[in-house]
Formats: C-alpha cells, sequence, structure tokens
C-alpha cells in the first residue's frame, strides 16, 4: 500500500507542475496578444520639428513629417525590447490617461515640444494631455522611454 501512494502522490505533485507551467506560459501569450492588437502612437512636435512613433503588432513606424508625404518603413521590434513593451503596457491604467499630470511645463514657453500619447486599445482611444517630450508623466515614464528608445536606434 505505501508504494501505490508514493506513486500516486509524485502524479499528483507531476501533474500540479504540468498544469502551472501550462497555464503561465498561457497567461503571458494572453497578454502578449492583447499589445499585439493595440495601436499605440506617440506624437511629439514645435514649429520646427515633428516626430510621430507607431507601434503596432511588434513593428514601428518613425514619421517625421507633419503632412505624412514620407513613406516610413516599418521596423520589427526586437523580442526583447518587445517583452519589455509588453510589461510595461500591463502595469498600465489605460482608463487612467486622460488624468495623468505632466511634470513639467517647458512645452508653455517653447522649451520642449508638446507631447502626446494615444493608444487605440479593443475599439476604444486612450490620450493623455499634452506633456513635455522628454518629460512624460511618471505613471508612463518607462513606457514613454521604450517607445521613444525606438527613434533614437533609427
Amino acid at each position: 500500500v505505501p508504494i501505490k501512494n508514493k506513486y500516486y502522490l509524485h502524479m499528483k505533485i507531476l501533474s500540479l507542475l504540468f498544469l502551472t507551467i501550462f497555464l503561465g506560459k498561457g497567461c503571458n501569450s494572453a497578454q502578449a496578444q492583447e499589445i499585439s492588437n493595440a495601436v499605440i502612437e506617440y506624437e511629439a512636435n514645435t514649429r520646427g520639428f515633428y516626430q510621430k512613433i507607431t507601434v503596432k503588432n511588434q513593428m514601428v513606424t518613425i514619421s517625421k513629417d507633419r503632412d505624412g508625404n514620407d513613406k516610413p518603413t516599418p521596423t520589427k521590434i526586437s523580442d526583447a525590447d518587445w517583452k519589455e513593451l509588453v510589461d510595461c503596457f500591463d502595469t498600465m491604467e489605460l482608463d487612467s490617461l486622460s488624468k495623468l499630470k505632466a511634470p513639467t511645463e517647458k512645452r508653455f514657453h517653447d522649451g520642449a515640444a508638446i507631447a502626446n500619447l494615444k493608444i487605440t486599445f479593443k475599439d476604444k482611444t486612450y490620450e493623455t494631455t499634452s506633456f513635455d517630450h522628454g518629460f512624460p508623466p511618471k505613471e508612463i515614464k518607462k513606457f514613454v522611454n521604450k517607445i521613444n528608445s525606438f527613434a533614437k536606434k533609427e
């Protein structure tokens, strides 16, 4: 009888371990899938500067022409950068984006470009109020800095 109980206990532990790994991987895939359905647009501009970074489905497009006459080529985001972006996206509260306070006000006297973040997700658009380019609200700082890093690689 003790041998049967050991076998049963090992099978129970093995099943539990398998389910934990399987469910854990499933959750990560679901999170990555969610951001791949989002369209993220970061725009910064002044009278002499314009930049729009669009992220969609692990691709990034960078436009420097406010009239949209340039034909930017989408570039694949590396898996490591994409994972970091997914992690940041998962911690954001999309409903509160419009309520975030800008930490600085340099844009009011041409001391910084005016920046906005817009996320379209599940047929709903979430948008921040304007903030200084390079000085996003602390709640989205890591996310915005990651998006801006794609433009620096160009």
